[in-house]
């Protein structure tokens, strides 16, 4: 006998009964005002799994009175498309097609420019979902003709009211009487971070746990052990990058507990290789000349993390994280380097000064290479006045020294070996 999965049973039937999401559907939220204003139209709905993309979906295609289909992306075809598309000239009712392709993200280039034709000339409303960003994985001019609708993260308290739902279906079916306070229930939606499906799955997991379960108390002890600090992180995906970059912007930030505290995210899913690029990229870019030590000391973190592997890598990795976070910033070199690109990319500089040119062949001289060339180590303290920077640029300065105490302590140093502070 077919049963509906529980969470497809407790699937609500108005945007007032979705959990979270407040920002699309509230009273203010920007997508029900658009619907309640009776304006449909093409939409992408970005979001991690079980945050009520579908279900959004749904409702807005009852609310409007049009036929749904629905399409995954996954396993389906440009045939699937073709046949859906078929049916509107079958179709009775004012409201038209909807349909909905869930992860488009499978599909190539070739079957996105596919849909155009039929978004264009009004044959189909379509309402695509993914969890990847959609800037990154959906054809541009897809996106042009649609509503792209951030669906976030569940806050757990909101899983609690489902959670609750959930229970009490439980009950009835199965002529129970077991209990469950809010804290347990919080407990459950906290380790599915924000995914309300997971969230209920995981509730139904503990009562079938759960021994005489007439008059029973439900509590976080018979969560499944495999359950127990899993989070939602997903390694693949925009997830990955969100929590990369706010470590790095943790680390530029000082801030040594947020550090870690995104660094034992990414270890416990596993980001070994990516956080060890990304804290080498951070000692260099953040850190820079205020500390170059940081560059070496992190790279060794990072060394000694591969080869010894997850767990033991999160110590050398943790006290990388720390030692960035702590230390003076600086990004004078990455700001030098970023005033360069862009005089190279408006054409200057083209023509680097003879004297600097490779002297090192017969006929150099004729050509006039080398010659007025200066050595420095000839020079009291290794230095000596000549142009470096070809003659269109001779006079820019793309390097400001730091205001920290190594980049002021070179400033000095050669302010007086240059006469600039006698």
């Amino acid at each position: 006998m077919f049963v509906r999965p529980l969470a497809d049973r407790l699937r609500p039937q108005s945007f007032e009964e979705i959990a979270g999401q407040s920002h699309l559907f509230s009273k203010n939220g920007s997508l029900y005002k658009m619907i309640s204003g009776g304006h449909i139209t093409n939409m992408i709905f970005y979001g991690p799994p079980g945050t009520g993309k579908t279900t959004a979906a749904n409702i807005i295609a009852k609310q409007a009175d049009m036929t749904m289909y629905k399409l995954n992306a996954t396993t389906a075809s440009l045939s699937d498309v073709k046949d859906v598309i078929s049916q509107t000239d079958t179709v009775i009712g004012a409201g038209g097609i909807l349909l909905y392709l869930d992860e488009i993200q499978y599909f190539n280039k070739k079957q996105q420019q596919s849909l155009l034709e039929y978004i264009e000339d009004g044959r189909i409303t379509l309402i695509t979902s993914t969890t990847e960003n959609p800037f990154f994985y959906v054809y541009p001019a897809i996106i042009s003709r649609s509503a792209v609708f951030e669906f976030k993260p569940v806050e757990p308290s909101d899983c609690v009211p489902v959670l609750r739902r959930a229970l009490s279906i439980l009950n009835d079916e199965n002529k129970t009487d077991c209990k469950c306070d809010d804290d347990t229930l919080l407990y459950i939606a906290r380790l599915c971070g924000g995914d309300v499906r997971r969230s209920i799955g995981l509730l139904e997991h503990v009562y079938y746990a759960a021994d005489d379960k007439i008059d029973r108390e439900l509590t976080d002890k018979f969560v499944p052990d495999a359950m127990r600090g899993t989070g939602a992180f997903q390694r693949d995906g925009d997830g990955h990058f969100d929590l990369l970059s706010a470590l790095q912007k943790s680390i530029r930030g000082s801030d040594p507990d947020a550090a870690v505290f995104y660094l034992a995210k990414l270890l416990s899913a596993g980001e070994l290789l990516s956080v060890c690029r990304r804290l080498q990229v951070i000692a260099s870019e953040d850190i820079g000349l205020a500390y170059p030590l940081a560059a070496v000391i992190t790279r060794a973190c990072c060394e000694s993390a591969k080869e010894l592997g997850l767990p033991e890598a999160r110590i050398p990795l943790t006290n990388a994280a720390i030692t960035l976070a702590t230390a003076p910033k600086s990004a004078s070199g990455i700001f030098a380097y970023d005033k360069a690109e862009a005089d190279i990319a408006a054409g200057l500089g083209k023509n680097i000064p003879d004297h600097l040119r490779d002297a090192h062949y017969s006929g150099a001289a004729k050509l006039g290479r080398g010659i007025e060339y200066k050595y420095p180590h000839s020079y009291e303290n290794d230095w000596c006045e000549q142009q470096y920077l070809p003659d269109d640029v001779k006079d820019k300065r793309y390097y400001e020294y730091g205001d920290n105490k190594t980049e002021q302590s070179a400033k000095a140093y050669w302010d007086k070996i240059k006469n600039k502070n006698p």
